[in-house]
């Protein structure tokens, strides 16, 4: 196994040139962003604390994972301590609203903090990365005596926090959920059901959990307009224990430390206390807030898994020396030198450096979309983050379970052997194109919610911006810059056609247009990536011009370009025709006949 180390010039090259820094470090509180010095700190001091702490414990984590005991969760050796370590570092704190103790550092800032940590130790970060969903979940619809009590102990890290949406026949379809609640006379409400798949429902690393839980109230409506979203502790206010148990935990394919668990609410028979939170029926705009927040942590899981395994497998491609040279040569040569393992680090390299760009991007247009004076500019960004939230989630994670699998085929049959280590970033990282929503989930959002609702004037903004970074391409005369920008406008034509159908024929044939959705989302991120790897080549274009930066690194940015544009976007056309074209095919079986 090979140590974890932040691939920070690349993250600060994407910071700087890519994702909008100059205006997003203007805003009110952004002023770690406004000063180099200090932002450069805190990206020193997370990939320390990533590679010194969190790295080591990694593998650990996966073999021995948390245990289930009578209602209690042990978390791995090293974990209580990290984590102590974590909170008193100020880490759990640096996204958090400053009125209640944290450091409410920018979106952008600690997306990238996200990205080293999570690289180092995927499983450990759910328990931080949740609390901080439901703190602005709280901080959005709570009561002013329920965010007094609970979001101080939360931002602080002495308590974390669960989101409760699934039941064992409520997963995607949440509407279909039964955990009740009945109100009570002091304004309180008893919760009784169960929760399935709820990561960090039980554990030894803080004092006190917080459960929000999504349930029904009597006479509510059915389906999704009648849920309401509530706080459950589990320890109460005076220091009783809550009726809330953790029946036990799941045996998964990774992500092993993570305690995925079993929550039985109302088991002694009173039920758990509960507050709601927001206004009842309403619960689901609540939790949403979550979810959306958590959609571009888990797409950028898809970015750091793959920034992991891309270490592993070229480590060992450079060391593992194998095989003669194709060319000609009577001495064994390291495998980095044989063609395939070329292709293949590259094909790792590009998609990652792609995922990222994208994923700091977005970032970005959160913090202007949140704090920008300018009302058009807040309301544009707004409708950037909309139409590319799906996007990222669904192509970086499934993106990523291409690339982490492609490091264990470097790595040959050692790849295969569990003691390698080699299997964990694609063990871990596989769910990630499940929870938060499903991919299939994303690609009908993408379809019906952000490309057809509004008649495709989104996607013809962002467009118009893809189309300035292909003008530009081509004035510089650059032929390998011209070159990229040839093969990105082909996939941006293969993208705006397939869109064309979908606008054509949702309406008419929605299911036929429906079984495109996944390669369409696809497409959409082949397209999203290749733009700013465009733009990355032209930055670096005009920084090596310019005589300023790391040479080598700049030409390695545009050989990246290059790769991405020759390897990767030319999958455009294809995705493009199976989207408009395969619908019929995949509905002429008759279902008996599966």
């Amino acid at each position: 196994m090979n140590p974890y180390t932040a691939p920070l010039e690349d993250m600060r090259f994407a910071l700087h040139e890519l994702a909008d820094l100059d205006r997003v470090a203007q805003l009110p509180d952004a002023e770690a962003l406004a000063e180099p010095e200090l932002m450069d700190a805190i990206l020193d001091q997370a990939a320390r604390f990533a590679k010194e702490v969190l790295a080591p414990i990694d593998h650990v984590g996966d073999r021995q994972g948390s245990r289930w005991t009578e209602g209690r969760v042990q978390t791995p050796p090293g974990f209580a301590d990290a984590f102590r370590r974590f909170v008193d570092a100020g880490w759990s704190g640096i996204a958090l609203p400053s009125a209640y103790g944290g450091q409410g550092l920018p979106t952008l800032l600690c997306t990238v903090v996200r990205e080293i940590f999570t690289s180092a130790n995927k499983a450990f970060c759910y328990c931080p990365e949740l609390t901080e969903f439901a703190v602005k979940a709280l901080s959005s619809g709570a009561s002013e005596s329920l965010k007094a009590v609970y979001l101080p102990k939360l931002v602080s890290g002495q308590w974390s926090a669960t989101m409760n949406l699934t039941e064992s026949q409520a997963g995607s379809d949440v509407g279909a959920l039964r955990t009740r609640a009945e109100p009570r006379p002091d304004g309180s409400y008893r919760i009784f059901g169960q929760k399935i798949f709820i990561s960090y429902g039980e554990h030894d690393l803080t004092d006190n959990i917080v459960h929000l839980v999504l349930a029904r109230l009597p006479g509510a409506p059915e389906g999704t307009r009648g849920i309401s979203l509530f706080l459950v502790p589990k320890i109460l206010p005076d220091g009783r224990r809550n009726d809330v148990r953790c029946t036990g935990i799941e045996h998964k394919m990774g992500n092993h430390a993570s305690p995925t668990c079993t929550l039985v609410y109302g088991g002694a028979g009173e039920g758990a206390q509960g507050w709601l939170v927001g206004t009842e029926n309403k619960g689901l705009q609540t939790m949403f807030v979550m979810v959306n927040s958590a959609r571009l942590t888990v797409g950028q899981e898809g970015t750091a898994m793959s920034e992991r395994a891309y270490q592993q497998a070229l480590a060992y491609a450079r060391e593992r020396v194998q095989g003669k040279p194709a060319d000609g040569g009577n001495e064994s040569v390291p495998i980095i030198r044989h063609p395939d393992v070329r292709r293949m680090l590259l094909m790792m390299r590009t998609q990652t450096e792609a995922m990222r760009a994208v994923a700091y991007l977005i970032a970005s247009a959160r913090d202007l979309a949140a704090s920008h004076p300018d009302a058009e500019v807040r309301r544009e960004r707004q409708t950037f983050v909309e139409l590319m939230t799906p996007v990222f989630k669904g192509w970086a994670t499934e993106t990523a379970i291409e690339v982490t699998s492609m490091s264990i085929q470097i790595h040959g049959g050692l790849g295969y052997i569990e003691e390698s280590g080699v299997s964990q970033p694609l063990r871990d990282v596989r769910v990630a194109a499940i929870y938060e929503g499903t991919t299939s989930i994303q690609a009908h959002d993408l379809v019906d919610r952000k490309l057809v609702r509004d008649g495709g004037a989104a996607l013809r903004t962002w467009l118009s911006q893809v189309h300035a970074s292909l003008n530009r391409l081509d004035e510089t005369g650059v032929p390998e810059l011209v070159a990229v920008g040839v093969r990105l406008r082909t996939a941006t034509q293969a993208l705006q056609s397939t869109c064309d159908a979908i606008f054509a024929n949702y309406r008419q044939r929605p299911i036929e247009v429906l079984v495109g959705s996944v390669p369409l989302l696809r497409l959409f991120g082949l397209v999203l990536g290749g733009w700013q790897m465009a733009r990355a080549a032209l930055a670096a274009h005009r920084d090596r011009e310019q005589g300023r930066g790391h040479a080598q690194f700049l030409d390695a940015k545009i050989a990246s370009a290059r790769f991405y544009a020759a390897h990767v976007l030319p999958q455009a056309s294809a995705l493009a025709e199976v989207s408009i074209s395969g619908g019929e095919a995949a509905l002429a079986m008759d279902e008996a006949a599966f």
